[in-house]
């Protein structure tokens, strides 16, 4: 992909995306459980955006590209390509601001989120994820009918939205009288974490920015330890299936790659304990994706002991069966 220095968002594009989707998507809280300060040896909090708006951070960004659309282009409708959280939150996005939106989802996606863009008006046509391309459908279908393409991370508006999110948690934590020493948060294409990081980062030059991701897809991590753009082997083989991505994109990379400290790689077993885990003790419903952060503290790999730190739980729509597994898991933790 080729961009410019314009096309990478700075702060003041987050400070807008914050006055345009305020009073439209859900300022969720910042959360904290004393069994998991005891346990970690830290204070930690929690930035639960599976309360958003369709149940994922996702909409804070399909929002702000959107609504910045002419009247001509909502006319003309949207497309867009997603495992469902994406889809949702474009689905959502389209029809509050009167457009429509096709959306383009791999067959494996979980029921929830294929009935999720269906409860918002959206088009779902299916593919396969390991032997069909879905930006070049996207792409095509975009030129055919004359929608605009709503990316799910290689977007300035898109990055900015997203970073609603850090500039929330950073300034929740000062009304606590807190300031964040680490932000831990999952890492697909890069979109949130890019986001995250340049907001908290502006707002705190120390503060620390870790990738969260799955063992064999820690393309972010990998890239950032040997300065090689590394690509996943393969598509499929994970839980978190919210986050598997071809690789991380060059307009996220752009911030991701100055913004990071580091990455952690965490496993299924390590994922469905963090899911139990904030079922548990935060009554709260993540998906396997968006407990990628929170299992990178709970299994010790974060080294977050005597620091305050924030782990982004980035979604919650996960499939019951998924979520029934991590329940077995309760009595572990």
């Amino acid at each position: 992909m080729a961009f410019d220095l314009n096309d990478v968002p700075a702060f003041a594009d987050i400070e807008d995306a914050a006055a345009r989707v305020k009073g439209v998507a859900v300022e969720t809280p910042l959360l904290r459980s004393d069994v998991l300060d005891a346990k970690v040896g830290g204070r930690v909090f929690v930035k639960p955006e599976c309360l958003q708006r369709t149940g994922s951070f996702k909409f804070r960004g399909a929002y702000n590209r959107i609504s910045r659309l002419c009247e001509a282009e909502l006319a003309r409708g949207v497309v867009a390509y997603s495992s469902g959280n994406h889809a949702q939150g474009v689905a959502a996005a389209a029809r509050l601001k009167g457009s429509r939106a096709k959306i383009l989802m791999p067959g494996d996606a979980p029921a929830a989120k294929v009935e999720g863009v269906l409860f918002w008006g959206g088009e779902v046509v299916f593919y396969d994820r390991a032997t069909e391309n879905r930006e070049e459908i996207g792409t095509r279908i975009a030129v055919e009918e004359g929608r605009t393409l709503v990316p799910p991370y290689e977007d300035k508006y898109i990055i900015a939205g997203q970073g609603t999110t850090g500039l929330e948690l950073m300034l929740q934590a000062r009304a606590q009288g807190q300031d964040i020493d680490t932000v831990v948060c999952c890492a697909g294409g890069g979109g949130l974490i890019a986001g995250v990081g340049l907001a908290a980062r502006t707002l705190n030059e120390t503060t620390q920015i870790w990738a969260a991701e799955p063992v064999d897809f820690d393309d972010m991590k990998l890239t950032f330890e040997t300065g090689q753009r590394v690509v996943n082997k393969r598509m499929t083989g994970s839980i978190c299936d919210a986050i598997i991505t071809p690789t991380h994109g060059e307009l996220t990379w752009a911030l991701n790659a100055h913004q990071l400290s580091g990455g952690y790689a965490v496993s299924d077993d390590e994922v469905l304990d963090a899911m139990a885990f904030a079922w548990r003790h935060f009554k709260l419903v993540v998906e396997p994706g968006g407990a990628v952060a929170l299992a990178s503290i709970l299994s010790g790999k974060a080294d977050i002991k005597d620091r305050t730190s924030c782990a982004v739980l980035s979604g919650g729509n996960v499939d019951p069966k998924i979520f029934q597994r991590a329940l077995e898991r309760v009595a572990r933790i």
